[in-house]
């Protein structure tokens, strides 16, 4: 798959997922590396201590919130915004 290439905003924000399945170390690492791969998404943080969190920083002019919700739902897991 080709990532598509946009030059990025002076803008940063920063969300918190709750994601509801229980998931194991892999499948965040692999639900991180998805988000990564999204344009405008400059870093997603997941840690084994809080496996229902995952925190997201990206432009809002390239990406907004509610396409990550999109996502989960599209890797058949599912999660809410938290910390808008």
């Amino acid at each position: 798959m080709q990532k598509r290439t946009q030059i990025m905003s002076d803008y940063i924000s920063d969300i918190t997922l709750h994601i509801n399945e229980n998931t194991d170390h892999d499948e965040r690492e692999n639900l991180r590396d998805t988000l990564l791969e999204m344009d405008g998404v400059m870093a997603a943080d997941c840690h084994d201590e809080k496996p229902h969190l995952i925190v997201i920083a990206y432009d809002p002019e390239l990406v907004s919130s509610h396409d990550f919700l999109s996502t989960m739902n599209n890797t058949g897991m599912h999660a809410q915004l938290i910390g808008l």
